[in-house]
């Protein structure tokens, strides 16, 4: 065990060469796999919700965050300042890519710090290997900042006990705990994982850590706070039941293949002690890979279901540590092979995450259809309001005619627009209407606004379906 004050041995040569360019040369790799194809994929409907608060007022914003996605209120002021440059796919994922790249870094100079160069550079390969970090790496959203939040206060952590000599380390990580609150309420569940950690193997530290986590979990209280009072915008939620943890492996991997090979290497770290890190950070890094499930699995049953896999994403990048240890801990030969078994089980998922539906809905090819199958004078109906930011975003003039619409602008309280009441009186006249609604033709049952078309004698002549399940239809009924 490493005691708190000694000395640290100095390192090989090679070691010391890592440590200059491992880091930086991971991250700007991770950057520029995110950034490929980042054009290619539709904007999924939570994307579409940060276009929507982002091109608001910043009074506009603050009405809508005291109503609706307040706890994300940090990124989308964030993002509200950073589309003034630019509103294309790409320039809106970009955020999540350079993040992708920081969290890269830093697990390879985690690794480094834990173990040696070997098992950090491990680790960053395999974070950037797997689909799910592409996935949230090209994803308007906050989570790829809440994974390298994550990653940040762990590596401040390490730091202030390793490096005693740095009057400011432990400032340091009261401070990345709180950047960690302000990027995804449930990415604080890691720092259980650190409390955990501590308290079983503390070297004297405990009294240090839970005033920093004091200090540092106080924003992310107070959006924990505005998130639960706006609970309702996630009442969609249902309650998890034990097979969730059956879908761990692919949720950290993206897909089920590359998840339980990452899942294989992690488990195994713990076993090999040839990796060279003390107990104290493997049982931190374990405990950042189960913690955070078992805790929104228990708030899910005692409180209210919040049990989402993307809101554990900020637990990938310890899971890639793990597995950068095991690397490091086996011979080289089978080392290498891991690696490539890795790299190959991710790649089939890399080129789906960049495919046209890779974030699950496909916003253009509904726009193209409409494009080429409507007619002059046809009308267009949304069964839910919120689906024409896409439409608006990818089909712009080339649509039928929004006859419910009242309003070009978003509502202040809602990510929906403001339209009539009155369907039947919209589209009197109108021999073809064109309806958009969330699922397949199956659902349309539940769409009132089909109903009243149906009573009106329309009936459905044509219908596609787009994007994954439950996708999106586009449906023409006609007199």
């Amino acid at each position: 065990m490493i005691i708190t004050g000694a000395r640290r041995p100095s390192r090989p040569a090679g070691e010391r060469q890592g440590r200059t360019w491992a880091g930086p040369a991971a991250g700007i790799v991770a950057t520029l796999v995110c950034v490929a194809g980042a054009s290619t994929v539709s904007h999924s409907s939570d994307e579409l919700a940060t276009l929507s608060a982002a091109r608001r007022s910043a009074a506009g914003l603050w009405e809508l965050a005291q109503h609706i996605d307040g706890h994300f209120l940090p990124y989308y002021a964030f993002m509200h300042l950073w589309l003034e440059f630019g509103q294309a796919e790409w320039w809106m994922r970009l955020p999540s890519a350079l993040a992708t790249g920081v969290a890269t870094a830093l697990v390879a100079d985690l690794g480094r710090r834990m173990s040696s160069w070997p098992a950090g550079l491990a680790a960053a390969v395999v974070y950037i290997a797997l689909p799910s970090v592409s996935y949230h790496g090209q994803n308007a959203r906050s989570y790829a900042f809440a994974a390298a939040a994550a990653v940040l206060a762990t590596w401040a952590l390490h730091r202030a006990i390793e490096e005693p000599g740095r009057r400011r380390g432990w400032w340091g990580y009261a401070a990345a705990v709180a950047l960690l609150g302000c990027t995804q309420v449930f990415a604080l569940l890691v720092a259980a994982a650190h409390l955990a950690a501590i308290a079983l193997y503390g070297r004297g530290v405990l009294p240090r850590v839970v005033a920093c986590l004091a200090a540092g979990l106080v924003p992310g209280a107070v959006w924990a706070v505005v998130g639960f009072a706006e609970r309702h915008a996630i009442s969609w939620i249902t309650l998890p039941g034990p097979d969730v943890f059956l879908t761990l492996p692919k949720m950290i991997g993206g897909t089920a293949l590359a998840g339980g090979a990452l899942f294989l290497l992690a488990a195994a770290a713990p076993f090999l002690r040839r990796h060279g890190a003390d107990r104290l950070w493997v049982a931190l890094l374990a405990g950042w890979a189960l913690l955070p499930p078992l805790a929104l699995f228990a708030v899910s049953h005692l409180i209210t279901p919040v049990y989402v896999d993307r809101y554990l994403f900020a637990t990938v990048p310890g899971y890639a540590l793990l597995a950068g240890l095991a690397l490091a801990a086996l011979p080289r030969p089978p080392a290498v092979l891991a690696v490539a078994g890795v790299l190959a089980a991710g790649f089939p998922g890399q080129l789906d995450v960049r495919g046209e539906d890779g974030h699950h809905e496909n916003f253009p090819r509904a726009a193209r259809i409409l494009a080429s199958e409507a007619r002059p004078g046809d009308a267009l109906v949304y069964g839910r309001s919120s689906l024409r930011q896409g439409l608006l975003y990818y089909g712009g003039a080339g649509l039928p005619d929004d006859v419910m619409l009242t309003g070009r602008d978003p509502l202040p309280a809602s990510f929906g627009y403001p339209e009539r009441s009155d369907l039947a009186a919209a589209v009197a006249g109108r021999e073809r209407v064109w309806v958009v609604w969330r699922g397949g033709s199956e659902a349309a049952s539940r769409v009132d606004r089909v109903a009243v078309l149906t009573g009106e004698g329309f009936v459905r002549t044509k219908a596609w379906r787009t994007g994954r399940v439950p996708g999106m239809t586009v449906a023409l009924y006609t007199r």
